[in-house]
């Protein structure tokens, strides 16, 4: 068995704070639901659910000579989601309000050097979200969207890629980041660092 791995955008400290604090009493609402950690928060950019260890230095690689081709941008989270329906759900997430072009291409690039590099990545199609809850019972969660919708997140940048390794076997699922991987300076972006509006 190799490595599971993902690429993922990290939200920023700030951003999980407020989150957090906005989540609070919807988590003890609806307890049948199992919320996840707001320490292991990300966007997936590309998923390798088995990479062998001889691709590890290749997959690192590939994943820093695309991420230098990405400008930087600016990311908005905003509005509910839920796989594979809303009243018959298993995962309830939020998604992006701006942005989700350049996170797409972000996420096409990663997948892209996992695929050169023999990491093997799904094809599922790419839907940008930062997973909250699951169920293990399929669940209407209707009523949390309409409340999801209301959270007023704040833009942040995107200046970086995370290489994380998914612990299935490890209480609670431990998620270790191996390596981040810089954007190029954004030329565009007034919210990015160095970046000026046009």
């Amino acid at each position: 068995m190799g490595t599971r791995l993902f690429t993922a955008v990290l939200p920023p400290a700030s951003l999980v704070e407020d989150l957090d604090a906005f989540l609070a009493p919807r988590r003890e609402a609806e307890p049948r639901l199992r919320w996840t950690h707001p320490e292991s928060w990300h966007l997936t950019t590309a998923f390798m659910a088995d990479v062998a260890d001889r691709h590890l230095d290749r997959l690192a690689e590939h994943l820093s000579a695309a991420a230098r081709r990405t400008p930087a941008f600016t990311l908005t989270l905003g509005g509910g989601g839920a796989f594979p329906r809303p009243r018959e759900s298993r995962h309830l997430w939020l998604g992006v309000a701006a942005g989700a072009g350049a996170l797409a291409a972000l996420a096409g690039r990663c997948r892209h050097a996992a695929s050169h590099a023999g990491a093997n990545p799904d094809g599922a199609r790419f839907v940008p979200h930062l997973t909250l809850a699951r169920a293990r019972r399929p669940l209407d969660v209707t009523r949390l969207l309409h409340v999801l919708d209301t959270y007023d997140a704040a833009p942040f940048p995107v200046t970086g890629v995370a290489l994380v390794a998914s612990h299935l076997r490890d209480r609670g699922h431990r998620y270790e980041t191996l390596d981040t991987f810089a954007l190029a300076p954004s030329a565009r972006d007034p919210f990015v660092p160095g970046g000026q509006p046009l």
